[in-house]
């Protein structure tokens, strides 16, 4: 992938591209902006770039994808391009921890020159899951790193890095994306139908990122079949929703189907809806519902999804969930 394929992110991209092109790069710099926006991919490009073996380089300072050195950081096999992350993290995750030994590692790994590339360049994906020791190292790196090296902090939550570790990267923002934009290029690039292509935009918050991990699963489905096992209090509580991933898509679900009728309701336009293959169905449910009962359902998906995330016992949760389905 080069910076031509990374859609909706044109000021972020620009600006590295205008740091290659005057020459003005930074040491350190950090990725920030919600989860999913590209950050990370964004990363990795602009470690290619730097290092594209291309010649003439094309004037928009882009990656060939196809020199050896793009080859190589494309597999994680090239010398002078390292990813730290936690083992423990997964796709569009943020948990884990990064540890010290990462960061007494990339300081001995970064006084070294270049293999074979022009930049040794270190990329922290979630950079925020640094143990407070190993921001406390990392800083004294970013206090004098050599010319020949660039460090690539991703992050979507940069309020738990140190101010001072912040205030020694250049920042680059990423930003999600128009609905409407996401959901043109899902059908346009992707060839996914309006329809799904729509509530992906809408459902992913207009992250492409999200949007695309999970276009070839089946949730278009199994949202519908949440949907209505809520309409029919009758219906039981689908069996693994006991399971912690099962029952976080279940609440986020019904989260956002409260919320299309809560917004109908109160005479928002359906076109922004996120269930708009659904919208009749909207539209009747916002006159069964009052907002004081709507209000009380999303508290209860709110604070469900919350005491999941703290490791609440999973059956007596879907107990309360079932409870409040039947009342």
């Amino acid at each position: 992938m080069s910076f031509s394929a990374i859609r909706g992110q044109g000021h972020a991209v620009n600006l590295l591209k205008s740091c290659m092109e005057s020459g003005n790069l930074a040491c350190s710099y950090l990725f920030t902006g919600p989860e999913a926006t590209g950050k990370a991919v964004a990363a990795r490009v602009f470690a290619k770039a730097l290092n594209c073996l291309a010649e003439p380089r094309e004037s928009e300072l882009d990656s060939c994808d196809q020199c050896p050195s793009c080859l190589k950081i494309d597999k994680g096999q090239h010398p002078d391009v390292r990813v730290i992350e936690s083992v423990e993290a997964q796709e569009f995750s943020d948990s884990g921890t990064i540890k010290i030994e990462d960061i007494r590692q990339l300081q001995k790994e970064i006084i070294l020159k270049p293999y074979e590339g022009r930049k040794k360049v270190f990329i922290i994906n979630n950079a925020h899951n640094l143990t407070a020791e190993g921001q406390n190292a990392l800083l004294k790196v970013l206090e004098g790193p050599p010319k020949n090296s660039l460090i690539i902090l991703v992050s979507s939550r940069p309020g738990l890095l140190f101010k001072t570790i912040i205030s020694r990267c250049r920042i680059v923002k990423f930003s999600v994306m128009p609905r409407q934009e996401l959901a043109g290029i899902l059908h346009s690039d992707y060839g996914i139908d309006r329809g799904y292509a729509h509530f992906l935009a809408w459902f992913c918050e207009g992250r492409l990122g999200a949007a695309l991990a999970i276009k070839d699963g089946d949730i278009f489905r199994e949202k519908n079949r949440i949907i209505d096992g809520f309409i029919d209090k009758n219906k039981p509580l689908p069996q693994e929703a006991g399971e912690k991933d099962a029952l976080r898509l279940y609440l986020r679900i019904l989260s956002t189907w409260l919320r299309d009728i809560y917004l109908v309701k109160s005479g928002l336009d359906p076109v922004e809806l996120i269930h708009a293959d659904r919208k009749e169905l909207v539209i009747q449910s916002g006159q069964r519902y009052t907002f004081s009962e709507l209000d009380e359902a999303l508290e209860l998906c709110s604070n469900s999804i919350l005491y999941l995330e703290q490791n609440v016992n999973l059956k007596l949760l879907s107990s309360c969930i079932k409870g409040f389905m039947k009342g």
